[in-house]
């Protein structure tokens, strides 16, 4: 398959890779001439602009950082235009559908190309093993067609079809706004937990023994908790947009979204203090200054075995 893919930043430069290790004969496009060095050395093309990517592609894939630089390189970066008729743009940007419906109104619609938006979950290391858990909006057929390149980048048993155009976007934002939900409340009970003189592998393996048991405690802080380490491959930034473009979604549909909000700002604040490019789980910081102490296990070995213990 002809595929052309843009944007080679943390997620999109490893998803890239696995397509042309597949068989796909891939041209890729960044703002970044050099991040396409390994991408080339495999045997792929490069395209100057977006439009010279899109021109021969059967399939269009855009990662990219927010909706705004969606539009302008679909839009003003000509490639919605240059796409054959017939074509497929999948989208797996954490974007909204919004934006989607805005290149389609202006340059899709009425051409015979068809839109998937795609977004993916599971972070860089999930893009670098091929393990991407991938949620596809659109028409079923397009799916069924899109299938063989999403099995090159993703999970075959979590690529789902979760919904019509914009169902994607809307599950991805869900997805990540209850994530960093769940790193602010627990950040918080652990701080308040050892200030209170629990020990802090103590009261891991007691929650993880409860009812508020969650995957994020047993699995995804176990970064900070071993190694101190806050996740940079997805940046502060990126997560303060994320949570913006999940609230503004939420307004627009007038739902409520007042502890959504209040993330949203425990994030910002985190953002000013250590900067936009300070990994996802740095508000995890804030709450060990509150604490005093950082959050670490002193065996992390035998904090891993506590995954085992019944919820």
């Amino acid at each position: 398959m002809r595929i052309g893919f843009i944007g080679l930043g943390n997620m999109g430069r490893h998803m890239a890779r696995h397509l042309i290790h597949a068989g796909h004969l891939v041209t890729v496009h960044d703002t970044r001439p050099e991040s396409a060095v390994d991408h080339l050395a495999l045997g792929a093309r490069w395209a100057d602009s977006p439009a010279d990517c899109a021109r021969d592609a059967e399939f269009l894939i855009t990662m990219l950082p927010d909706p705004r630089i969606v539009e302008d390189v679909l839009l003003r970066g000509g490639a919605a235009g240059a796409l054959p008729e017939g074509a497929l743009w999948i989208d797996m940007s954490t974007s909204t559908p919004a934006a989607a419906e805005r290149v389609a109104t202006e340059v899709l619609d009425g051409r015979g190309v068809r839109r998937l938006d795609a977004p993916v979950s599971g972070m860089a290391r999930g893009a670098e093993a091929g393990t991407l858990q991938i949620f596809a909006g659109g028409a079923d057929d397009d799916f069924r067609i899109a299938l063989p390149v999403f099995e090159a980048i993703g999970d075959t048993d979590r690529i789902l079809h979760v919904g019509p155009p914009g169902a994607g976007y809307t599950v991805k934002l869900m997805i990540n706004l209850l994530w960093f939900s769940h790193l602010v409340a627990t950040s918080e009970v652990l701080a308040m937990g050892v200030k209170a003189g629990v020990d802090l592998g103590v009261l891991r393996n007691s929650l993880l023994a409860s009812p508020a048991a969650s995957n994020f405690l047993e699995n995804d802080l176990m970064c900070v908790l071993a190694d101190g380490d806050y996740d940079d491959s997805f940046a502060m930034a990126l997560a303060c947009k994320d949570l913006g473009l999940a609230v503004d979604l939420g307004r627009d549909l007038g739902v409520s979204t007042e502890l959504s909000a209040l993330v949203e700002q425990i994030y910002r604040r985190a953002k000013a203090q250590h900067g936009d490019l300070a990994g996802e789980m740095t508000p995890v910081r804030l709450y060990e200054a509150l604490a005093g102490r950082e959050f670490r296990l002193p065996h992390p070995a035998a904090a891993l075995d506590s995954a085992a213990l019944p919820v």
